[in-house]
Formats: C-alpha cells, sequence, structure tokens
C-alpha cells in the first residue's frame, strides 16, 4: 500500500521528558514531526522523506559507557540536524568534541549572549533568557565548529559545524521557560531545513480519508465508541472515508458519568447516520472488579472484559476484519517505552497493545499520531458540534480508576453525583472550556466531621481541574476560591456519605492526571 509521506522533522528520542514537547512545537510552526528510537538506522530516516533531525535530551550522560547511542551515520545522512542537551553533547561527541561533567551545572532559567545570528538565531535578541537542565558540558570544540552562543558556566551554550549541518544547543528551546525557543525552532526548520510548512489538520484529514479507504476497500468497519472526543472523531473521519460501511459498538460498562450512555445515543443519533449497537454490560464489569483494589489490575479487568464483550456482539455483524479505535499519540508514548526508545512506561491504556491477537481485527487507528488538541482540531474541520469537540476526556476504565480501592455500586453513585455538581458549577460559571480536564475522585479513606450536632465518620471527595495542550505535562487549574466553596458546600450538603472535599494541586508530572 502506497502512502504519500509529508515532509517530517523527525524528533530522536534520548529518552528526554520533553521530546513530545519537541515534537509538538515543529507541528505547531505547521511541520509534521514524529518521534522515534535513537536506535533508528539511516535507511529508515531516508524512508520517512525526512527534511530535519533534532537529537533530543536525555537523563544519561555521554561519559558512561552505557549511554543510548544513536547510529554515527545518522550524522552523515547529508539531512540537517540540531541537537538539544543531550543531543548537542552525543552530536558532537560523534564529530570530535570532547565533553565532560561540568564543574558547574546548570539547572533552570540562564542568560544567554548570542554571538552569531546567522541562521539559527536569526531575528534573536543579543541576551535571551534560556532554560538549562545539564550537567555535561562540551569540554573542547574542534576547528570545524564554531561557538554561537554561551553562558557564564557554559562557553558552549551553541554550536554549528563549519561543513555539515549540524547544529546544537546546550538549552531547550523547546520549553515555554525559553521565551525564544519558538523563533529557534523556526529558524532551523525555514532557514537551516527550508521546510515549506504545508501540513495542516485539512491535510492530515485528507491524507487519513485516502489511507483508510485503501487499507479497507470495499469492507466494513467496527469502531469501538465511547462518546468521548477520540472515539466521536474517529468514527467521523472513518464515516467520512467510507459512509454505511462503519458500524458503532458502545458498551455501557457500569462505571460512566451521570446520564453519560443517555448522552451518547443521543448525540449520535442527532450527529450521524451510523449503525450503532448499545450493549448494557454494567453487571459483568461490576462483578469481575468486586473485591479488586490495585488500578493495574483494574485496568486489565476491565481491558479483557471490553475485549470479552466486544467480541461476542461484534460476532452479530458478519464480515468485518476491521477494528477502529480512538488511540492517540500520548497512549502510545505512555504505554510502552517510545519507540523502543529509553523512556519508562507509565500506566497500562485499554486500548493499546491487546486488541489485534485478541479479537483478530485488524487496526484501524486514524489518530495514533496526533496529540489531544489536534484532535480536536480535526472535529472542528469536520464540522462536529462544540459539546462533542470539547467535553473533558473520560478514561477508557472509567470511573473505576477514579475511585481508588475497590469498586462496588455505592461508591459508584456517590462519585457521579459529586463529580456531577462539580462539572456542572465550572459550567455554570463559564470556566468548561477554559479547563482541560476536571473531575471528582473518590478516596479511600473516612474523616470526622459533625453535621447537625452529630458526629459523623464519611468519605472524602478529591476535585481534580488541570489545564495542558498534549496531556503529556499539566497543570492544576487555579479555580476561584468562590467557586471551589460552591462546590463543596454543594457536594457535603447533596451527597449523602461524604463530609469532606479537597483540591489537588500537583502537576503533571511529578503526578499524573487521573489518580490512578
Amino acid at each position: 500500500m502506497h502512502k504519500k509521506t509529508p515532509e517530517t522533522v523527525i524528533v530522536v528520542d534520548f529518552g528526554s521528558q520533553y521530546s513530545h514537547l519537541i515534537a509538538r512545537r515543529i507541528r505547531e510552526l505547521n511541520v509534521y514531526s514524529k518521534i522515534v528510537s535513537y536506535k533508528i538506522t539511516p535507511e529508515e530516516i531516508k524512508q520517512m522523506n525526512a527534511k530535519g533531525i533534532i537529537l533530543s535530551g536525555g537523563p544519561a550522560s555521554v561519559c558512561v559507557s552505557d549511554a543510548p547511542h544513536c547510529n554515527n551515520k545518522v550524522l552523515f545522512t547529508d539531512i540537517p540536524i540540531l541537537g538539544i542537551c543531550y543531543g548537542l553533547q552525543l552530536g558532537s561527541q560523534i564529530l570530535g568534541a570532547k565533553i565532560k561533567p561540568s564543574k558547574n551545572r546548570e539547572y533552570g532559567k540562564t542568560k544567554c549572549t548570542v554571538k552569531d545570528h546567522s541562521s539559527l538565531f536569526d531575528s534573536i535578541d543579543k541576551t535571551i533568557s534560556v532554560w538549562m537542565s545539564h550537567g555535561d558540558q562540551v569540554l573542547e570544540l574542534p576547528d570545524d565548529f564554531q561557538s554561537l552562543a554561551y553562558t557564564e558556566n557554559c562557553p558552549y551554550a551553541a554550536i554549528r559545524h563549519k561543513k555539515k549541518e549540524f547544529y546544537g544547543v546546550q538549552f531547550h528551546p523547546e520549553v515555554t521557560h525559553t521565551p525564544s525557543g519558538s523563533q529557534i525552532l523556526h529558524n532551523f526548520l525555514f532557514k537551516i531545513c527550508h521546510c515549506t510548512g504545508d501540513w495542516s489538520m485539512s491535510s492530515y484529514i485528507d491524507r487519513s480519508i485516502k489511507e483508510i479507504q485503501e487499507q479497507v476497500g470495499r469492507e466494513r468497519v467496527i469502531c469501538g465508541l465511547s462518546g468521548g472526543v477520540d472515539s466521536t472523531v474517529t468514527a467521523a473521519i472513518i464515516y467520512k472515508a467510507i459512509g454505511s460501511k462503519l458500524a458503532c459498538i458502545f458498551v455501557d460498562n457500569g462505571l460512566l458519568r451521570s446520564n453519560e450512555s443517555e448522552c451518547v445515543i443521543e448525540t449520535f443519533k442527532k450527529n450521524f447516520k451510523v449503525d450503532l449497537h448499545f450493549v448494557d454490560a454494567s453487571d459483568r464489569f461490576l462483578n469481575r472488579l468486586s473485591s479488586v483494589s490495585d488500578p493495574e489490575q483494574k485496568r486489565k479487568i476491565i481491558g479483557h472484559e471490553f475485549i470479552d464483550v466486544f467480541k461476542e456482539e461484534s460476532k452479530k455483524l458478519a464480515d468485518i476484519n476491521y477494528l477502529a479505535q480512538g488511540t492517540l499519540y500520548p497512549d502510545i508514548i505512555e504505554s510502552i517505552s517510545a519507540h523502543g526508545g529509553p523512556t519508562a512506561k507509565i500506566k497500562s491504556h485499554h486500548n493499546v497493545g491487546a486488541l489485534p491477537a485478541e479479537l483478530g481485527f485488524e487496526l484501524v487507528e486514524p489518530l495514533k499520531d496526533l496529540f489531544k488538541d489536534e484532535v480536536r482540531e480535526i472535529g472542528s474541520e469536520l464540522g462536529l458540534p462544540d459539546e462533542i469537540i470539547w467535553r473533558h476526556p473520560f478514561p477508557g476504565p472509567g470511573l473505576a480508576i477514579r475511585i481508588i480501592g475497590e469498586v462496588t455500586e455505592d461508591r459508584l453513585e456517590i462519585l457521579r453525583y459529586a463529580d456531577e455538581i462539580m462539572i456542572n458549577e465550572i459550567q455554570s460559571a463559564g470556566l468548561y472550556k477554559k479547563i482541560a480536564q476536571a473531575f471528582a475522585v473518590l478516596l479511600p479513606v473516612s474523616t470526622v466531621g459533625v453535621m447537625g450536632d452529630e458526629r459523623t465518620y464519611e468519605n472524602v471527595i478529591a476535585l481534580r481541574a488541570v489545564d495542558t495542550l498534549d496531556f503529556m505535562t499539566a497543570d492544576w487549574v487555579r479555580l476561584p476560591h468562590d467557586l471551589l466553596a460552591k462546590i463543596s458546600n454543594r457536594i457535603i450538603n447533596e451527597v449523602r456519605g461524604v463530609n469532606r472535599v479537597v483540591y489537588d494541586i500537583s502537576s503533571k508530572p511529578p503526578s499524573t492526571i487521573e489518580w490512578e
């Protein structure tokens, strides 16, 4: 099957927590980017229509023997390269520079002085603020190199090779703490790599439709539907590609939010003309989760039970060989070591990896290279209503991972009611679209309270609201105190069995967005 590959800047991942940010910043500049393993070969790079290569940062030291190391020939592909932090150190080391642990490590914001304003630093001020995070640095550069910038503790904060298109920056241009970072990346993409900047959501949709048509031909496709933006956009783009040959299965696992099943069915009847199959499997899931508290075990049970239910329902639909899923790029990155790289697995995602072997279907995943905000853009391009596009994400395991500890029907009812109150009040305050995700969590502890002059010993609800673009990093939302007070007051007064409400003020990292 022939696929037209867009011009691409690849991000070679050495385990940096910022690799995904590099990819996002490039896409924001209308150039397609893809994260790949540091084990990639020069031949594979050439097949990707790579216009540029970025070597990411990483937690390792190039001075140790077991540090991740790319194929040296990657530096000799005649494709422009930008090394960031570890990428600068490794690339310059391969090209003859000497690296050593620095006496004065640099972490955080640092003033950087630019010596050369051509190419990489075009339109950049002489003195800029940059974000440093390194323990090693270049000790000595060969004559083939030129220093472009320096800081008080780092004489080679930016460098270039005089004969090859290799550039390096010791700081991180991809983070917002480097205000000029976007312009530096822009210069690399358009002045050094000579990208055209023709990648957009509309072009992605057109290409995806053609790929879906080539992949499935005239055959039918089943879409596992949750009603969230990911699976809905997946259904919409596949429907645009194959029309009535798409069938959707929506499984109510008993772990959904208040009135969610009714809302999903109504929304799809109103906006789509697809073959929708509804399965109420609430009792099955709750029985399987009985007495289970471990979060990974919950995820696996829910994933396997979903497979069984889906398998049973799909048998009622004859001659279907393809399964569509709303898998996103962050799902893949968090579920496995990114593309074979050194990054660590964070948690299991029930829709990544297991379904093809279990169900015998070939996967159709039109969103697997996209981040959440890009999916919303596609939804808008496809004309989906705002109530779908801006609906806050909901995890596949549902409320099971927002109930810390055992999942029971009583605990589900407590959480549903508290969650509904929180969302309703955020919507009433006009803040829903300004928040990436908001939800309530039921904690596995009880606390002492006083209600009507009587002692109570009841449940605690934690509220969580985060701000993020890509869901790979997130910060907690500074909700107005009056709003928090109103939500807390309503929950304690209206939700029987709750006498305390707390607010989660942790960011990702080090925390995750969900509690389990």
